[in-house]
């Protein structure tokens, strides 16, 4: 019962999140385009994005340890409501400033939630560290269930009450609310060891190119999310000339994803014996 009530505690911060983030999935895009902005122009702020997120991913897990995991986490919602709140916003480099800020927030997203359930699980609680993978296995289920439900609601704001592109980004704000609120109300402070930040990245380093398997996984990896970046830019562009509501395609990509997940754990179970040598 303490460990289901920890679970919750964590919970009820981190799905207001990621639903709060799978909102403004579907209709970016499209917002971009609505203000009238032209494919290289929106390009660009994909790209502000994108490399935000590559570079304060580079360097946060450093920060959010000195900083504070609970801190970061409500620094997360508030920082993703002002980039939301810019999306009202029709001046390109505010649109690329909040771009920058989006980078940020999910570079926090999946930084900072994790390292501070993982350490209230371990030091502060005391649990079975086998138990960890119950929690984000079952987070894991639940991320693909928000992910096909926002894709319902943001088209429901967008298209159905005709409010426009920037509604499921308006929508997003109150979510960001309630996770923060309940990250402040609820949650402990922990923190990470102090190490310097020039020692990590070249400890990271020295691994990624001492291993050569750990470094075919990274160019595997990054030639993968590539293609997933083209995709994502060029969806929207390709389907709405032809009327698609472009909130239900995202949530059939995102249905065909948690259909991927269970493919791979059947494939994997003891039954097929599939696993990599």
């Amino acid at each position: 019962p303490a460990f289901r009530h920890f679970q919750r505690c964590y919970y009820r911060v981190y799905f207001p999140a990621l639903a709060a983030d799978w909102l403004q999935g579907p209709y970016l895009y499209k917002l971009y385009q609505h203000y009238r902005f032209l494919e290289g122009q929106i390009a660009i702020l994909y790209v502000c994005g994108f490399a935000s997120a590559v570079f304060f991913g580079l360097v946060l897990s450093s920060l959010v340890d000195r900083f504070g995991r609970k801190k970061s986490c409500v620094l997360f919602s508030l920082i993703y409501s002002i980039c939301c709140l810019v999306k009202l916003s029709r001046d390109y480099l505010a649109l690329a400033a909040g771009r920058i800020l989006g980078g940020l927030s999910t570079a926090l997203l999946f930084s900072a939630f994790e390292a501070w359930y993982i350490h209230e699980h371990v030091e502060r609680y005391d649990f079975p560290t086998e138990w960890i993978a119950v929690t984000f296995s079952r987070a894991a289920f639940w991320n693909n269930i928000i992910a096909v439900g926002a894709g319902g609601v943001a088209d429901f704001f967008a298209e159905w009450l005709e409010l426009g592109p920037v509604a499921p980004f308006v929508v997003s704000i109150p979510l960001l609310v309630v996770s923060g609120f309940f990250a402040v109300k609820s949650w402990d402070e922990n923190y990470g060891k102090k190490r310097a930040l020039s020692k990590t990245c070249g400890d990271g380093l020295k691994r990624l190119l001492s291993d050569r398997r750990v470094l075919l996984l990274g160019i595997i990896q990054a030639l993968f999310e590539s293609v997933i970046f083209i995709f994502i830019f060029l969806w929207t562009p390709v389907l709405d000339p032809h009327g698609a509501p472009l909130g239900i395609v995202f949530s059939a990509f995102m249905a065909a994803s948690a259909l991927g997940s269970s493919f791979y754990r059947l494939a994997v179970s003891r039954r097929y014996h599939l696993q990599p040598v």
